[in-house]
């Protein structure tokens, strides 16, 4: 009857349109009242527990570091020296758009902001050049989704959060099946436009670019060198990135002023300020959800339905590819991941190949509808229909799929260099 009464409040806070906070501040509630010690003041205390983790710094201060970069020049230069490499390839402009896509993915660690700090470039330079709109928009939006796999990414690190898991450990898996997705778009890239002329190599544009973006380019070997070889910990790597920002953009580039930097800090903490809520409130439930041995029954459970590992990780991807299609990737992982944790550990699945596996699954939910958050903000920042949008993904889809199918079916793709 609980049960029933629970389901029926959450369908009419939905009828009644209610954000996210509002409904998982309504659920923790009732399940402390109902199946906790009907303290609500637990609540509090559990979302002081979430806030007082380092590694939650690191959030507001990648997010800012973006944001920063996307209103400077950094983006742009990196995109020139990359373009400047692979221009004499049929398609090399296909091509600068994925390895710029996953470069100022090692940076920014966010999806959004990678397709627009790219996108908003390089769309344009794809039409100017001859290239299918459909497949510019199908670059440039299925691109953009690499900020969530290459580390650092946002929500490897709530992944850490929510499951006590090793951020480092979380980012150093990231990187073999980041590098593999940028290997087979970019493939299928050269593939797609291999009709499209190409342009000589010209040495005295390589050396302009690279002096120009020199800079730039130190960005991301200061950050992930800094990370990798344990000089920071996630939250001061965040830190370094968005101080070098500020100053190479402020000082060397000039592009940025200082009312820019007033400007990018009050939308970043409006943005933070919605995500704060969700983790602090989700992190309230899940310790309750843990107390009452809700996770380790659902394991259970899982476990004596389905006794083979190859049947349990198709269906968890499809399960998060349906998850995907109707939950953003923040909510899904609060959500998700610590009940689904208990029950891969059961099947020998490591904690963090299951964060690789469920960041790779929901990565694609960014391009698949009803919600593709990716293919909205390309509608909105390139003025395009969503159909058309959503048909230019579908081949980046299916290479994505077969990505994602390879990386949890052989786990030393991404914990060969965690071991």
């Amino acid at each position: 009857m609980s049960l029933l009464l629970l389901s029926a409040i959450i369908v009419l806070l939905l009828v009644l349109r209610q954000n996210l906070v509002a409904i998982l501040m309504v659920v923790a509630a009732y399940i402390h009242l109902v199946y906790g010690d009907g303290v609500l003041e637990y609540i509090i205390e559990d979302m002081y527990i979430a806030a007082d983790k380092e590694v939650f710094l690191a959030l507001p201060l990648f997010i800012l570091c973006g944001s920063v970069m996307t209103r400077g020049a950094i983006a742009q230069r990196l995109i020139d020296v990359i373009k400047a490499f692979t221009s004499p390839l049929p398609g090399g402009l296909a091509v600068t758009t994925i390895l710029s896509c996953a470069v100022f993915a090692a940076i920014s660690g966010s999806s959004p902001v990678t397709l627009l700090a790219i996108g908003t470039i390089m769309y344009p330079a794809l039409l100017k050049e001859g290239y299918s709109k459909k497949f510019a928009l199908g670059a440039v939006t299925s691109g953009g989704t690499l900020g969530i796999v290459i580390p650092p990414s946002i929500p490897m690190i709530l992944y850490g959060i929510v499951t006590e898991t090793s951020v480092v450990e979380l980012f150093i898996a990231g990187v073999i099946p980041g590098i593999l997705l940028t290997i087979v778009l970019s493939g299928y890239s050269l593939f797609a436009n291999r009709r499209l002329p190409s342009k000589p190599w010209d040495l005295v544009r390589i050396k302009s670019a690279f002096r120009s973006g020199i800079w730039s380019m130190l960005m991301p070997i200061i950050l992930l060198g800094g990370i990798y070889s344990g000089f920071f910990t996630p939250t001061e790597a965040a830190a370094v990135a968005l101080f070098y920002s500020i100053v190479i953009e402020l000082f060397v580039h000039k592009e940025v002023t200082l009312k820019d930097l007033y400007d990018t800090a009050v939308s970043t903490t409006q943005m933070f300020g919605t995500l704060f809520p969700l983790v602090a409130i989700a992190m309230s439930l899940n310790i309750l959800l843990a107390t009452q041995q809700v996770p380790d029954m659902v394991a259970n459970w899982m476990t004596s339905v389905v006794d083979n590992r190859i049947m349990f990780i198709l269906g968890l991807n499809i399960l998060l590819l349906i998850v995907g299609c109707f939950m953003d990737i923040i909510s899904a992982i609060l959500i998700l991941a610590p009940v689904l944790l208990p029950a891969a550990v059961a099947y020998g699945i490591e904690p963090v190949h299951l964060g690789v596996i469920m960041v790779l699954n929901l990565e694609i939910g960014f391009l698949t509808p009803p919600v593709g958050f990716n293919i909205i903000v390309a509608m909105t920042a390139f003025k395009e229909k969503f159909w058309l949008i959503a048909r230019g993904v579908l081949p980046f889809i299916a290479l994505m799929l077969a990505v994602l199918v390879f990386v949890s079916l052989v786990p030393s793709v991404s914990m060969f260099l965690v071991r």
